[in-house]
């Protein structure tokens, strides 16, 4: 693969560059220009790099709207310059260039981690085997992500369809082929578990620990249909105590905070108001200051399915991430779809466009347990569950659920998915939840998308549930087979 290759040549270049560049911020701070590592100092400086490489626009943006865009809480209200628009109508292209970047950002944080991971022997000091835990976090959180996109649905043919190269090593083959996504799977697993043994440090969100590794093991757990182990590793997380879920009026205002003030924050992308993009951040897709209308594009609106759910109870307050555009009290329109922005990653600091998306937060594990719950036959604890976050929520009374009352959700399972879609709604997990349960995406709202504008529905088994491989990468290592 010629970005191994590439790799290789300028990946000191590209730390040097990032710290250097970033040398006044925290947390990703630097203290040197020169990047090598020959001292503990040198190593930590290439883990901050490493962590920097997330906030790039390649990775940040790109992760939330490949992930997001194909599902049905968010809606493409009309034509655009982003290729990422192509994820949300299905209509993928090989030369896409969010998931071209995509693959090259995480190739190349890959290649940087294993440069780390492969210079220190377990056990020399714990500060060291604290940094090589991070960066064997870190590696398999990018290749995890990539398999995501990538690879379809683990439950898919039992994880033998092809995922993505695994890179472990900086002399790997440099034209690797794809493995399954069942090896990609028992490689991040590997890594993780040896990562939760080496970190002892209680860092705050925005560096891995050893919770922040139980918390994408339930993850990806939960993703491979075992639930045992999802349930188990949601546990580790909970009974830490290291995390509360966050009042339900700090919750409100949660896109405000920086992520340290967030006590349900287990792992984020830490942008500082130096890592602002700005209107190239995600939160200009979404939002644009109804009052001003100068501060992002605000092209991409909560679909009307999902604001007709959430409004089913009025107090929500996941109502609180939108903000309807009105002039003069009427709702306004772009096309047919209505201006419901998104305010979910705006307004950090009180910087329009600033944020720090999370990437793992307490909720999720609650969601996770319960969903593992009610495939375990245990559907009462499922649904404790359910009411934990919808309490949190603001709701109450018949807005709760009892396993003989689910508003006519018709299973426990249903209740469960339909509040993972509301309570993480924008994070990048819908499109993935409705696939890996077998279900079919079905959008019946005003949008960019079907033959009329309206109607859309993509089947589980459709080849447009994955993205392409990158075409560049394809042209250049023949060892990679295309998706269908």
């Amino acid at each position: 693969m010629k970005s191994n290759i590439i790799f290789k040549n300028i990946v000191f270049a590209l730390l040097i560059f990032t710290a250097s560049c970033d040398n006044e911020l925290q947390p990703y701070d630097s203290k040197s220009n020169e990047v090598a590592l020959a001292t503990p100092a040198d190593i930590q400086i290439a883990t901050y790099g490493n962590y920097a490489m997330l906030v790039t626009e390649d990775y940040t943006r790109n992760y939330l709207t490949l992930n997001e865009w194909p599902g049905d809480n968010v809606v493409q209200s009309g034509a655009d310059g982003d290729q990422a628009s192509l994820g949300a109508s299905y209509l993928h292209i090989p030369a896409m260039y969010p998931t071209t970047n995509f693959w090259a950002e995480s190739y190349k944080l890959i290649y940087s981690t294993n440069l780390i991971i492969n210079k220190i022997a377990d056990g020399e000091s714990d500060a060291l085997d604290q940094l090589k835990g991070e960066n064997l976090y870190l590696r398999a959180m990018a290749h995890f992500n990539l398999v995501r996109l990538f690879g379809r649905p683990y439950p898919q043919n039992k994880g033998e369809n092809p995922g993505v190269p695994v890179v472990l090593g900086i002399e790997d083959d440099l034209y690797p082929a794809r493995n399954t996504v069942k090896e990609v799977y028992t490689a991040v697993i590997a890594d993780l578990l040896k990562a939760g043994t080496l970190m002892k440090e209680l860092k705050n969100a925005d560096f891995a620990s050893k919770e922040v590794v139980d918390a994408l093991l339930s993850r990806i757990y939960l993703y491979m249909e075992d639930n045992e182990n999802a349930i188990l590793y949601a546990n580790k997380v909970i009974d830490s105590k290291r995390y509360q879920l966050a009042t339900t009026e700090m919750y409100k205002e949660s896109p405000k905070l920086v992520p340290e003030s967030n006590p349900e924050t287990i792992f984020n992308f830490r942008h500082t108001l130096a890592d602002n993009k700005d209107k190239n951040a995600v939160g200009s897709l979404y939002y644009n200051d109804p009052e001003t209308l100068s501060t992002g594009w605000g092209e991409y609106y909560t679909s009307q399915a999902l604001w007709n759910l959430l409004n089913e109870n009025p107090q929500d307050a996941r109502l609180n991430f939108i903000t309807p555009h009105y002039i003069d009290g009427k709702l306004q329109y772009r096309g047919t779809s209505p201006q419901y922005f998104i305010n979910k990653f705006n307004w950090q600091e009180g910087t329009a466009n600033l944020a720090s998306p999370v990437y793992l937060r307490l909720a999720e594990m609650y969601l996770n347990r319960a969903e593992a719950y009610t495939k375990t036959g245990k559907n009462q604890l499922a649904i404790d569950d359910v009411n934990l976050i919808r309490t949190r929520a603001g709701l109450s009374g018949s807005a709760l659920y009892t396993v003989g009352a689910l508003n006519g959700r018709g299973s426990v399972l249903n209740v469960v998915l339909e509040e993972r879609r509301l309570e993480l709604a924008y994070e990048g997990h819908r499109p993935g939840d409705l696939y890996r349960n077998n279900l079919p995406l079905v959008r019946a709202y005003p949008g960019m998308h079907g033959t009329d504008n309206f109607n859309f529905r993509v089947e589980p088994d459709a080849p447009r549930v994955v993205y392409y491989i990158p075409e560049r990468e394809v042209n250049i290592n023949h060892n990679l087979v295309q998706n269908p």
